[in-house]
């Protein structure tokens, strides 16, 4: 039997890095570029009295900042993700961030243009600071939102592409097909389509900030809750906790490999290496029946 062809989500993983950094990069240059040849369009057409050199200087220090700014939103937006259900927070913590990344941005993007500016034998004058940095959020706070916008709209469509694991909810009618409480089986949402996942099928699980990305015939499927939160809820006979971030199925174990710290490794049978905390090295050998 021919082997499946690879999903469009795993023909984009070897190129997933490369396509995020080239897409901010790109992203910010272009924008820089169109930028400095308006503002230099509107300086000649009102007589302002500008080098050519001292626009492209603003738009370049501006998106430098910017871009280098984009990793911080990436680590927040993962950190405190979007949720409806808990906006209020989610907006306060938001409106925060975009403070922080508008002083970021300003102070950064001044020192730029001051050593730029010296660099030409002039001196840059950024004027009254808080009226210019009242001016500069009421930009940045758009750009914040629109940079935070499309991280999400690019993790969602990378879950959609990926599947998406959810729990059994209780029926709208009449008593549930199996238990909530200890689900035998996980919906998985994935390219439009609905089909359940049997828990015995997971072979480990790893928490990924407000997700569990739960291991399933060579696929991550994400859940989001915690790892406490889904460990209770799976069989403490069938799964073990090996660490703070990971969970195993016991079943799929192929060695336990000690380590001289104390720790071990965990190999399983679909070839991943999984830490193991020293905590949980002695009772997940007894409870796998292997010799570390």
């Amino acid at each position: 039997m021919d082997p499946m062809p690879p999903s469009p989500y795993q023909r984009h993983q070897p190129w997933r890095r490369s396509f995020e950094i080239g897409f901010w990069v790109a992203h910010y240059c272009l924008g820089a570029l169109a930028n400095s040849i308006t503002v230099n369009m509107d300086v000649r057409r009102l007589h302002l009295g500008f080098s050519a050199w001292q626009p492209a200087a603003w738009e370049a220090s501006s998106a430098a900042m910017a871009l280098a700014l984009v990793p911080a939103v990436v680590w927040f937006t993962r950190r405190f993700p979007l949720r409806l259900d808990d906006w209020r927070r989610l907006l306060a913590l938001h409106l925060l961030g975009s403070l922080a990344w508008s002083l970021l941005h300003v102070v950064g993007m001044v020192a730029i243009r001051k050593a730029v500016y010296a660099g030409m034998g002039d001196s840059y004058d950024f004027g009254p600071w808080w009226r210019e940095f009242g001016y500069e959020y009421l930009k940045d706070v758009r750009s914040y939102a629109g940079v935070v916008l499309t991280i999400e709209a690019y993790r969602l469509v990378l879950r959609r592409l990926q599947g998406e694991a959810l729990l059994l909810s209780l029926p709208d009618e009449g008593p549930p097909v199996e238990p909530v409480d200890r689900p035998e089986r996980f919906l998985v949402r994935k390219l439009g389509r609905e089909f359940l996942v049997a828990a015995n099928d997971i072979e480990w699980l790893q928490a990924s900030g407000n997700y569990v990305n739960l291991r399933v015939r060579g696929h991550d499927y994400p859940l989001r809750s915690t790892l406490g939160g889904i460990e209770a809820k799976l069989d403490p006979s069938r799964f073990a906790r090996v660490h703070r971030s990971y969970m195993v199925n016991l079943d799929r174990i192929a060695s336990i490999e000690p380590l001289d710290t104390g720790d071990a490794r965990v190999h399983m049978q679909d070839g991943a290496k999984l830490p193991c905390s020293r905590t949980y090295r002695t009772d997940l050998r007894q409870r796998a029946g292997l010799e570390g």
